[in-house]
Formats: C-alpha cells, sequence, structure tokens
C-alpha cells in the first residue's frame, strides 16, 4: 500500500475517475469483472501499448485511501503526468472477485483484506472464485478485450505482476498470441508451499518445533482433497493447491519475453536462482533476471533486526528496469 509521489486528489474525494482512473465492466460468464485502467491524463484516448498488472493474494479493494487521499494501486508507477512510468503505456489492473474497488483503510484489517470484522471471512462471492483457474480465464478474457479497444496498440501487450500475480502471469504468458511479453516480480517458481515452509524453517529455528510438522501435515490434507472450497479465514483446499502447483513447469513453456525479478533476502531467492539455472541449462533465450542485493518480497531493505525499512522505497527503480527492459520507457542516456 503505497501513497503517491505526489496526491492527485483532494481528501474526500470518493469516485474513481476523480481519483484518475477509468473504470470499465467487462463480461465474462455470468460475472462483471472491474477493471481499472490509468493512462497519462490528456492521453487517455491515444493509442498506446498495455500492461495488465496481476493482483497479489489478499482481498484486497485496489484503491485504498484514508484521510490523507488514495495509494498508489500500482506500486511500481509514480505520479501522473510527463514523468511518470505510467506516460508510455496505458495500466490496467482486474479487481479481486466478490470485493469492492475502493475502500477506506479503517474498514480493512491489518493486512488491507476486505472481510467481515467479527468472522475474518472475505465474501462468498470471493472464496468461490479465488483460485488459479478462474483467474486464468477471467484474465485472458480480459485481455482480449482489452486489445479490442481502440486506445490499445493490441501487438503491444505486456503482463506482470507480484508474489501471487507471478503465477497468473505465468499462465497468461504461455497462451499462445495473447501477451508479447510478461514481468514477474517475486514469485516462488516452485509453489506457494515452498514459501511458506521457508518461512515456518525460520520460526523453528527460533525455537518452534511443530511449525513446520503442522505445515506439512496440512500439504497432506490440501492434496488429499484438492477441490474441496469452504469460506473460512485464509484460502482454502482449491486456491493453496493451485498457487502451490510449481509454476516453473509453465514458464518454462513461454515463447516470449520474461523478466524475472526478486530480491537476495527474499524467501522464495533459491527457488528464483533455480529457475535461472534452468533456463540456463535448458537453453532458454527469452528470460532476463534481475537480482535486487538485499532486498526482501517488496524490494524493501533489511534493517539490522530483519524487519523491512518501509522509508526506503525501491519499487520505481525496479518498474523503471522492467519498463525499459519492455520498451516503455526510454533507455537511459
Amino acid at each position: 500500500m503505497e501513497r503517491p509521489a505526489t496526491a492527485q486528489v483532494l481528501p474526500g474525494r470518493r469516485t474513481l475517475e476523480e481519483f484518475g482512473y477509468l473504470h470499465l465492466v467487462v463480461l465474462f460468464g455470468k460475472d462483471s469483472v472491474d477493471v481499472l485502467v490509468q493512462s497519462k491524463k490528456g492521453e487517455e484516448k491515444l493509442r498506446k501499448p498495455l500492461l495488465l498488472w496481476c493482483q497479489g493474494s489478499l482481498p484486497t479493494p485496489l484503491v485504498l485511501v484514508d484521510s490523507l487521499g488514495p495509494f498508489r494501486v500500482f506500486p511500481f508507477a509514480t505520479r501522473l503526468g510527463a514523468d511518470s512510468l505510467v506516460a508510455g503505456c496505458h495500466l490496467a489492473i482486474i479487481g479481486k472477485p466478490g470485493i469492492p474497488l475502493i475502500a477506506d483503510l479503517k474498514e480493512l484489517d491489518a493486512n488491507g483484506s476486505f472481510v467481515d470484522k467479527k468472522t475474518r471471512i472475505p465474501p462468498l462471492a470471493y472464496c468461490q472464485r479465488n483460485y488459479v483457474d478462474y483467474y486464468v480465464r477471467r484474465n485472458t478474457a480480459v485481455l482480449r478485450y482489452l486489445k479490442k479497444q481502440p486506445w490499445v496498440e493490441s501487438r503491444n501487450v505486456t503482463v506482470g505482476g507480484h508474489s501471487a500475480g507471478t503465477t497468473i502471469t505465468a499462465h497468461l504468458a504461455a497462451v499462445p498470441g495473447l501477451v508479447n511479453r510478461a514481468v514477474y516480480l517475486s514469485g516462488n517458481p516452485l509453489g506457494r508451499m515452498l514459501s511458506i515452509i521457508a518461512d515456518d524453517r525460520q520460526e523453528e529455528a527460533a525455537g518452534d518445533t511443530v511449525v513446520v510438522r503442522q505445515a506439512f501435515k496440512w500439504w497432506r490434507e490440501v492434496v488429499a482433497d484438492p477441490t474441496r472450497t469452504d469460506c473460512t479465514p485464509g484460502d482454502d483446499n482449491r486456491s493453496t493447491y493451485g498457487f502451490s502447483t510449481p509454476p516453473i513447469t509453465v514458464l518454462l513453456q513461454t515463447k516470449v519475453p520474461v523478466f524475472i525479478g526478486y530480491g537476495t533476502r527474499d524467501k522464495a531467492v533459491l527457488s528464483d536462482d533455480f529457475l535461472r539455472l534452468e533456463t540456463m541449462r535448458l537453453h532458454k533465450t527469452n528470460f532476463a533476471f534481475h537480482s535486487y542485493l538485499g532486498r526482501e518480497h517488496n524490494f524493501f531493505r533489511l534493517k539490522a533486526d530483519g524487519k523491512p525499512s518501509y522509508d526506503d522505497d525501491y519499487w520505481p527503480v525496479v518498474g523503471r528496469d522492467f519498463l525499459r527492459w519492455a520498451g516503455l520507457l526510454p533507455p537511459v542516456r
């Protein structure tokens, strides 16, 4: 949840248009899918490349607001204007199913999730759709819709995501003819459960001798009933199984260029390094790897106590790297 470098709206304004976003509704089966588009002011109808950003794992509204105004939706974008990272393309993002597009922070839990304050359970519509296959089919439909719009260069489309969004990104990049390139940031190519166990191993080293065994027990239960769906705090079996199925298989099938970015202090660093080794072993030439020294999952630097330094916002640097790689920003002169 990052605030824009320069505030673009006055406190109290609560419409997406006043926040600078175009709101589209795309039909997908019986669902009405909400899409936000951010463009350089005055160039909303100008034909440009498109970057579709895949949201992370939590049931979080796209636009978060507090008394000072909105936080930025795209973590790598700075501000609207000629010098913005958004100037060279249109940015699009899809809302989570059943989750409002805009919410005040005080309406959400500590993680920014839209859940019932008593039960901590998200809306039923979200629970029913929060799994990999749904997101891939939905996002594919949205991309095909967007590529037909007169303001989109249909042959210059990038898909990207961070954390859980990388799993969806990997699958979209493997769809023939759908996108031209992909950006994969802080993903775990060996699946979500490995990241969970990496966290648990740290707790184990700190003295918790039970947590790792519990994680393996939970995974055993998941694989015994991988299609089970329910609405409880946390992800159900279907969601966990899908996001824990290693996306490395799909990634290695992609034909389009892929930017792989990750911090060397991320819990998934060894999995990303393994992907890098595999692309070399298989002589894959469509992957570009960027490791960020000393950076964690969200590209913050870690302090001496191991906690992120939130005053050290590195997202714009990462954004410039992959946008220049994608040809969406001028090269450094």
